[in-house]
């Protein structure tokens, strides 16, 4: 169980909820301050103020006065006009995520919600209810509105849901769980929209993602640098806190970890004076990967509890006013950096599967065929890797660095953070893609070699990538390899951060050619 207050909530947390279906409680302490920030649109309503979103329309229409026996009518009409995504739905994690995020931003006590409307974000969250979300259409200022308002339309009985492993009518879902369809009051509407709810969501993901790809890229770079026997002196600490960057320390201390023992690592001058910088550096590109997932993670943190909405109740429900809090250019440019450092992370991994694959760049069989001529092997993995790290370079351009005027030009400059973090989201699968055929290629190399010389860090990640995809024997379709280890990848198969050696001996595919 995750407690909510709109103040704390962790990326930890998340992965809890959204990953292990967690369930999530309200905190007492920010239920009274839902309640006492409603108690606030209540009074405006009643006095007949005109304050925005409560009795005026939206966007340019923000000086169009809203008749008192309209105000509720005005948020139903919102959600369903701005409820305009298209394209594929966002994974149901994403959409699991989106609800929890709006939760706690409206837990914070500025948005002036009704405490049925929080409550029933947790019971959705609970109950597995997921609404059904267009992942295209949101420019990220003003916020996410297009795909808060499929989310809001499901408070309303409206829209579809996943529940359950399929996708259903909301109605039909509430008619069977004897749940009722909230109706909208004054401001609630553009309470559930005005937010940063889908980038952030999908930036978690990315996130999460994103992190485990770059302890297996230590791992799999490791295995690599074995199969090539590479020269571990440019891994020496000395080097790396000569330049200082932490992550970079810290990536050069997991690959002397992962290797020692090994009887194929080398020193300079025995094989060769340097080693190709897709080796040599894998530290100082890994470590910059790194360091821009850990900008994402700040930023993530404190936007997951930020309040995004607009107008905001502030300093007691004293002021009431209108600002920007929606505008998604943090997380825009969050995501476009993180993009960056995922694609860089497959880019370096592509170089090691054509030193890998190369004959004219290692003493191993061709393309690490078993037959080289007759057979091909590994030829065309590398085809893919090359054609996946290519697509990235296009996926990597800055979403944020564009903008285009909507609402008449009166939100004259918008983020497209949501378009970027989609696009975080491909690189990173693409890269995994990328590490898993260069993983299949190392164990082929290390077969060459000799596995039982490898580290017994090293023997263990072989062993257990081995009950996956099988040695290469023969040519097979390498497609269906390269996708099963991508799951594994990502998957929880193999635990990243445990370095302690096991027996390595026999397993399913178990190949030593030495």
């Amino acid at each position: 169980m995750v407690e909510l207050n709109g103040e704390d909530l962790t990326l930890e947390q998340m992965k809890a909820i959204c990953l292990n279906n967690d369930p999530v409680a309200i905190a007492p302490e920010s239920l009274t301050k839902v309640r006492s920030s409603r108690k606030v649109v209540q009074g405006i309503v009643e006095r007949k103020e005109q304050v925005y979103g409560i009795n005026t329309g939206f966007g340019k229409l923000s000086d169009v006065a809203i008749a008192d026996q309209d105000v509720d009518r005005l948020q139903l009409h919102l959600i369903r006009s701005h409820a305009c995504g298209v394209g594929d739905p966002f994974p149901e994690r994403v959409s699991r995520a989106m609800v929890v995020l709006r939760l706690n931003a409206l837990l914070k006590g500025y948005s002036g919600v009704r405490e049925g409307v929080v409550t029933r974000l947790a019971e959705l969250v609970n109950k597995g209810i997921h609404p059904v979300i267009p992942s295209q259409g949101s420019l990220g200022a003003s916020g996410d509105l297009a795909p808060l308002s499929h989310l809001a339309l499901v408070l309303i009985g409206e829209g579809k849901v996943f529940y359950k492993g399929n996708i259903e009518d909301t109605k039909q879902v509430y008619q069977r769980l004897n749940m009722k369809s909230l109706h909208l009051k004054a401001k609630e509407g553009l309470a559930l929209i005005n937010g940063t709810q889908a980038m952030t969501a999908v930036g978690v993901m990315n996130w999460l993602e994103a992190s485990k790809l770059a302890d297996a890229s230590h791992w799999i770079a490791s295995m690599t640098l074995e199969a090539l026997e590479g020269i571990i002196d440019a891994f020496h600490p000395a080097i790396h806190e000569a330049r200082g960057y932490p992550e970079q320390m810290e990536a050069a201390e997991k690959v002397r970890s992962i290797t020692k023992g090994s009887g194929l690592i080398t020193h300079q001058g025995e094989r060769r004076v340097q080693d190709a910088y897709s080796l040599r550096c894998i530290p100082q590109v890994h470590g910059a990967s790194m360091q821009s997932f850990n900008y994402v993670k700040e930023k993530l943190t404190i936007e997951m509890n930020a309040a995004t909405d607009n107008p905001l109740i502030l300093d007691d429900g004293k002021l009431v006013v209108s600002g920007g809090n929606f505008h998604g250019q943090p997380i825009a440019l969050a995501m476009d950096f993180m993009k960056i450092g995922a694609a860089e992370l497959a880019n370096i991994s592509e170089r090691r599967v054509e030193r890998l694959v190369n004959p004219q760049l290692n003493d191993l069989p061709a393309f690490l065929s078993p037959n080289p001529g007759l057979q091909s092997g590994a030829m065309i993995m590398q085809y893919s890797a090359a054609s996946l790290v290519s697509e990235n370079k296009t996926l990597a351009h800055p979403a944020s660095v564009d903008s285009i005027p909507s609402s008449a030009n009166q939100e004259d400059h918008v983020s497209m953070g949501t378009i970027g973090a989609r696009h975080a989201s491909q690189i990173i699968g693409n890269a995994y893609r990328v590490m898993a055929i260069e993983l299949i290629c190392a164990m082929q190399a290390l077969e060459y070699r000799g596995v039982h010389k490898a580290a017994p860090k090293v023997q263990k990640l072989y062993k257990k990538a081995r009950t996956v995809v099988p040695s290469i024997t023969v040519d097979r379709v390498f497609s269906e390899d390269i996708e099963r280890l991508t799951e594994w990848l990502k998957g929880d198969g193999f635990d990243w951060n445990d370095f302690e050696p096991e027996d390595v001996k026999g397993g399913e595919y178990y190949v030593d050619h030495a």
